[in-house]
């Protein structure tokens, strides 16, 4: 800490102490944001409070620098990931990151974005580059990006440690907000949480959770994996994982074996490989994520929604049209031999279902076996969940949307709307002027992506946040409406029955 302000620095202030972001340029605007990073909202996990619930941060004095991305509960390089999330060493890796037009304006009171990385519940950081929020920013949005522990640190079962840390951590990260984005220029009564992927799943448990329901006001839900754990399950996976290490199921045990240890028999205990991965990962689940415990989740998520909890809230949801396809393409040339009545009834899709789905389904069958079958897996995965979740929400607010632009990039993403192709375009990062690491946008998108898909992507994405509507016709009040962007030459559409190709499985 240092008494030093430069002209390129901006403080403001929370209830443990000021803190020092930086002025950034937004191009093409003449509007500044400022980047505030790594605030701690909670004392590091670690020692005493490695399994326990969070602890809010104490206050410290002078001025903290918040300049650097705080330190991230996913350790060690990631390796080739669809979204650039680096990890950053340290122990706290609690912390939020704020980006805002507006520090220090209490009278400002903007709409407020919190974001919630994916990941699968044990990976993600929220140091990517593309969660940045100038875009929002130059849009009038206060935007937080959120860490949370990961992997069986935050989820999994401990004979004597509190249940769903890493859930506890979305919580009194929420508080956070609650309690000083005023001093960022937000209004702390019209804040959306929004995620993607175990991100998405995130905050789809947080709308159906009624701890939660001060804490936030509409839902934007991206490619949502929801976990909700079955107590059993976790029990079983707790067990097996402290078995391994040679250890008690409790805080101490546990607490005698390092990070890395713990990472490997978890990395163990999970794994599902094999000819039949995929299926048996659409079949069974995650094994670590949140947990119907019985105290802060009772009920799985779904049941929640249809008994009404979180109807007063907007909700936004929806997946990508090849999610997980990519996983089958190196398979692509040994599949194409072998008749899809045999690929279909290994997966669980036999008889009359199997029949009504390929006819539903017929471009995809052009396409070719690997094709088919990597969208069977996405519909079981993630598209049959954004309509029986729409359903569930019967008349509260609620609009889908399917994301349908397909990758351009030579290689396994070619030809497919894949996971996570719709975050670069959600948080409008395709300029080549934003912060350097968007160029690794080519991996996932290809070359030149469509301006004009992020202007219509993004546009939604605020138009959420600022006003409760995304801007298109909502399922709750007509069921089966969708709107589909990405379609021919990156375009837009709304479409009725969007989804009708998931009915087979439903």
């Amino acid at each position: 800490m240092t008494d030093d302000v430069p002209t390129a620095h901006v403080e403001a202030s929370t209830r443990a102490g000021r803190v020092r972001g930086a002025w950034r340029d937004i191009p093409g605007t003449a509007v500044r944001s400022a980047a505030f990073l790594g605030i701690p909202f909670a004392k590091p996990p670690v020692g005493d409070l490695r399994f326990a619930a969070p602890v809010p941060v104490a206050p410290w004095e002078g001025v903290r620098d918040a300049l650097a991305f705080g330190a991230t509960a996913q350790r060690g390089d990631p390796g080739v990931t669809l979204i650039p999330e680096p990890s950053v060493p340290g122990p706290s890796t609690l912390n939020v990151n704020v980006f805002t037009p507006a520090p220090g304006d209490t009278a400002a009171r903007l709409p407020v974005l919190v974001w919630i990385h994916g990941g699968g519940y044990f990976a993600g950081s929220p140091a990517s580059p593309w969660y940045d929020g100038r875009s929002f920013n130059r849009d009038g949005v206060v935007t937080v990006s959120i860490s949370y522990r990961l992997g069986f640190d935050g989820f999994g079962w401990i004979e004597d440690a509190p249940s769903n840390r890493g859930v506890r951590d979305w919580l009194l990260a929420l508080e956070w907000v609650q309690e000083n984005i005023a001093a960022f220029g937000g209004d702390p009564g019209r804040v959306t949480i929004a995620g993607q992927s175990a991100g998405g799943g995130a905050v789809l448990t947080l709308l159906g959770m009624p701890a939660a329901q001060h804490l936030f006001h509409s839902v934007y839900a991206l490619s949502g994996a929801t976990a909700d754990v079955a107590p059993a399950r976790a029990e079983a996976l707790g067990l097996d994982i402290a078995a391994r290490l040679g250890v008690a199921p409790t805080r101490a045990g546990l607490s005698a074996v390092s990070e890395e240890g713990i990472l490997e028999a978890q990395k163990a205990a999970t794994d599902i490989s094999g000819p039949d991965a995929l299926s048996r990962m659409a079949e069974e689940g995650l094994g670590l994520g949140p947990t119907i415990d019985g105290d802060l989740i009772t009920r799985p998520t779904l049941e929640s929604l249809r008994a009404g909890v979180g109807a007063d809230k907007p909700l936004v949801l929806g997946a990508t049209d090849d999610e997980f396809t990519m996983a089958l393409a190196e398979a692509a040339g040994t599949l194409r031999w072998i008749p899809l009545s045999v690929l279909l009834g290994r997966v669980g899709l036999r008889g009359a279902a199997r029949k009504a789905y390929l006819a539903a389904n017929r471009d995809v069958v052009r396409r070719g076996h690997a094709a088919v079958l990597g969208r069977y897996l996405t519909d079981r995965m993630f598209r049959t969940g954004v309509v029986t979740t729409a359903r569930a929400r019967g008349a509260a607010p609620t609009w889908v949307y399917r994301y349908s632009f397909r990758s351009t990039q030579p290689g396994m993403v070619r030809g497919l709307a894949v996971h996570c192709i719709d975050v670069p375009f959600w948080f409008d990062c395709l300029d080549p002027l934003q912060p350097e690491g968007s160029v690794q946008l080519d991996n996932l998108t290809g070359p030149n992506p469509p301006q004009s898909l992020a202007d219509a992507t993004h546009a939604a994405a605020v138009a959420l946040v600022v006003d409760g509507d995304p801007g298109w016709p909502a399922w709750s009040a007509t069921p089966g409406t969708a709107r589909v962007f990405g379609g021919p030459a990156g375009t837009t559409a709304d479409v009725t029955g969007a989804y009708a190709s998931v009915a087979a499985l439903l």
